[in-house]
């Protein structure tokens, strides 16, 4: 082997060498190193349903203490006030975050965006279209009966027992709804101003946009507040 040959083989030999040790310590590539592996274990990760589930519910060791029964005002728009009575001791993560919610304010404001005349009254919703809530949602407590004028938490479709209910939606229903008794968490009733739900339920609808449900109310029934009484 010529000279010219040996030699243009040590010079790229060397030329690997050096390049290994120099991006082996180069701090920008280590850097760039880490930031691949931390995309890619970003990618491998688990993601959370949309909108919901995206934050856990809160923290139950946080949540005050309640009595067994709380009542709760709520006032509506051009309607009048509707009283309910509702069972911690049935359903006690559901009451206690509608407490926490009403007493924020969360509700001041939001529409009962859902009329099925003859059904139930659905409101809590800060989107206005049946797609939004709080950030969370809540387990389920399944027990009490849908008697006319019980309060319940409105939730996705699956099953009863482990689907969550919606963090901040609910509805009231305007009749006897039996065939939803297991499947949804009723958490109280209406004590007084039943007539007030049936104005609701009587009010002017049409099709809902997305589903073609005739329940979009034509003028908007609005929530001015839910007052706790202590």
């Amino acid at each position: 082997m010529s000279f010219n040959k040996i030699f243009t083989i040590i010079v790229v030999i060397g030329i690997i060498v050096a390049g290994y040790f120099y991006f082996k310590n180069n701090p920008k590539n280590m850097t760039d190193n880490k930031k691949n592996q931390e995309q890619n274990n970003t990618t491998a990760t688990p993601t959370a349903p949309a909108d919901d589930t995206k934050k856990d519910q809160p923290a139950e060791e946080s949540v005050v203490k309640i009595p067994d029964k709380v009542l709760a005002d709520v006032d509506v728009k051009d309607f009048g006030v509707i009283k309910l009575e509702l069972d911690a001791k049935a359903a006690p993560k559901t009451v206690a975050n509608f407490v926490k919610l009403s007493k924020e304010g969360f509700y001041n404001g939001l529409k009962f965006h859902r009329i099925v005349q003859g059904f139930m009254i659905q409101g809590g919703d800060p989107k206005g279209d049946g797609t939004g809530g709080p950030g969370y949602n809540i387990p389920p407590e399944i027990g009490l009966k849908h008697t006319k004028g019980a309060i319940a938490m409105a939730r996705t479709s699956g099953s009863a027992e482990t689907t969550p209910s919606s963090g901040s939606q609910f509805y009231i229903t305007l009749d006897v709804q039996s065939f939803l008794d297991g499947q949804y968490t009723v958490f109280g009733y209406v004590k007084s101003g039943m007539d007030v739900v049936t104005k609701i339920g009587a009010a002017p609808v049409d099709a809902n946009p997305m589903s073609g449900e005739m329940s979009d109310p034509i003028k908007d029934v609005i929530i001015n507040k839910i007052t706790i009484e202590e």
